[in-house]
């Protein structure tokens, strides 16, 4: 049995045993394997208080048929020159954007790695740096709460939680929100008429559509139904009724109304450079946003042949 590969048998006695709180080499032992094959397989798959045999070994079946390249180890524990190379280029995009180079190095690795935690000594190890490097890293990863800290029985492990990016998202918006609060406290300060004011107010305006949009939740329907009323109404060309829209779309009429409320009152931003307006009493039509045009402009562009 050494030499070959843990089954799904072999993966749930992993998890008994983890589950008695046996050590590696107690559970290496009912399986007849050598204590490091334990050891790789748990942290590989999350470390012993999150590991599951179903799971580890759905993720063993998809790195089997992985496809290596000729320079690529074979060895599991080791990533392909391929992986590498794209985590590197995952970095190098990160750094573009303003991420601190080791950080986003690290980043880069714990998103890419198999295993669902990553330890110090892991990092060091992969990305050939001093244990000093990773640590300031993994601070700096901790503020802005991509990455999380967690210990189990022997050592502090890395995580990359799976709700990470809504809490990244979410604290961007409360930056914006910052920005946008300072800024109309400038434009109290300052003459709105003079260049200091009018600056502030266009950030003012700026940070709030921004906080407005960050804090707005992609998974309410209502933005797919406003979306898809924005597209009747452009699809159309001309104005229509809530009635109209709700016969052809085959959406309830309430729901054609929350749409249309969304994107006239309470979210308008999520469709610029466009707009919906009402040209008469009950109708609804698609028109270039007011912040993107001036009047001069409309007038200019209604009188194009």
């Amino acid at each position: 049995m050494p030499g070959e590969r843990l089954d799904h048998a072999d993966r749930r006695t992993i998890a008994e045993g983890l589950a008695e709180r046996l050590g590696y080499a107690e559970i290496a032992r009912r399986l007849g394997r050598p204590t490091s094959t334990v050891s790789r397989e748990v942290t590989r798959n999350g470390g012993p208080d999150a590991y599951r045999p179903d799971h580890a070994h759905q993720a063993a079946a998809w790195r089997a048929r992985r496809p290596k390249t000729p320079a690529s180890p074979s060895d599991d524990d080791h990533e392909s020159a391929e992986v590498h190379a794209f985590a590197e280029r995952f970095a190098g995009l990160m750094v573009h954007t303003g991420l601190p180079k080791m950080a986003a190095r690290v980043l880069a690795c714990l998103i890419t790695v198999d295993a669902a935690s990553l330890t110090a000594a892991d990092l060091v190890a992969r990305l050939r740096v001093s244990p000093a490097s990773v640590s300031k890293a993994i601070a700096y990863l901790e503020g802005l709460e991509i990455v999380r800290r967690e210990r189990d029985r022997r050592r502090e492990r890395y995580v990359i939680d799976a709700d990470a990016w809504e809490r990244v998202w979410a604290t961007n918006a409360r930056v914006h929100a910052r920005w946008a609060a300072t800024a109309r406290e400038g434009v109290a300060l300052f003459d709105p008429a003079t260049p200091a004011g009018g600056r502030l107010a266009r950030m003012a305006e700026f940070f709030a559509h921004l906080s407005d949009y960050t804090t707005t939740d992609l998974t309410d329907p209502a933005i797919g139904d406003a979306l898809t009323v924005v597209a009747a109404l452009a699809h159309a060309s001309r104005p229509l009724t809530a009635t109209q829209l709700s016969a052809v779309l085959g959406l309830p009429a309430e729901r054609v109304t929350a749409a249309l409320d969304y994107a006239v009152e309470r979210h308008p931003d999520m469709i610029d450079p466009i707009a919906v307006h009402r040209p008469g009493p009950g109708t609804y039509a698609i028109a270039g946003s007011r912040n993107r045009l001036t009047d001069a402009q409309r007038v200019a562009l209604d009188g194009l042949p």
